[in-house]
């Protein structure tokens, strides 16, 4: 699904967020750059947005993205040469569930609007504890339902009469586009996420809602 609609995802995505989504991932470069990582991966790269803008706040951080999609990290790629990180930023090809990176050798892992995609949520939020070094830390950015219910119904109307039905004719694949409004709403609840990542090792973890609740960065932290 996600190779299908590679050559227009960053389009739509920037168009039916009205580019909301480049403010929340600004909001994340600056908490990242505020941990002083050496080693970052972006896990569930996918185009390489949130990868590129890392590499240009921290210079000094090796970047690594990692996708299962091999037309996004297409995308991503050329991307990343365009602007000349080459040297920053190294792209493969990997599932969240069984990466390839040694055990405790990351400061930071991000994850950008691909949790809810990961096949099985813990196995992939235990691989990320793996690879992360003692104080290192997970933040994940990600699509909520708002609690509001005013702003919900807003959001559900948007989803279902803009989202989908746009998304569906640009990228010519209307079932991804029902796919992922539908995968927010499955997705457990800030709390409960919150409960997962605890369950799974992570300590103080926190979150901080963005855009009246219709996304949330979620910070922890590998004892």
């Amino acid at each position: 699904m996600f190779d299908n609609i590679a050559p227009t995802y960053d389009k739509l995505n920037h168009l039916l967020s009205l580019s909301i989504d480049k403010l929340w991932r600004r909001r994340v470069v600056r908490k990242v750059r505020r941990m002083h990582p050496e080693r970052v991966l972006d896990l569930a790269t996918g185009t390489g947005d949130l990868a590129i803008k890392m590499a240009k706040a921290m210079p000094k951080a090796k970047i690594m993205g990692v996708d299962l999609s091999e037309n996004m990290l297409s995308v991503a790629a050329e991307k990343v040469r365009r602007q000349g990180l080459d040297d920053h930023i190294a792209l493969y090809q990997g599932d969240a569930e069984n990466l390839d990176v040694a055990t405790g050798v990351l400061d930071v892992v991000t994850v950008a609007f691909g949790v809810r995609n990961f096949g099985n949520l813990e196995a992939g939020l235990s691989e990320i504890m793996r690879s992360l070094r003692s104080g290192g830390h997970i933040v994940v950015l990600e699509f909520s339902t708002p609690r509001n219910w005013l702003v919900r119904k807003a959001y559900q109307l948007y989803s279902n009469h803009v989202m989908k039905p746009v998304g569906g004719l640009v990228s010519k694949d209307r079932k991804a586009y029902d796919y992922l409004p539908d995968s927010i709403v499955e997705f457990p609840d800030r709390e409960r996420f919150l409960e997962i990542m605890s369950r799974t090792g992570f300590v103080e973890c926190r979150r901080r809602s963005q855009s009246l609740g219709i996304a949330q960065i979620y910070i922890g932290k590998k004892p």
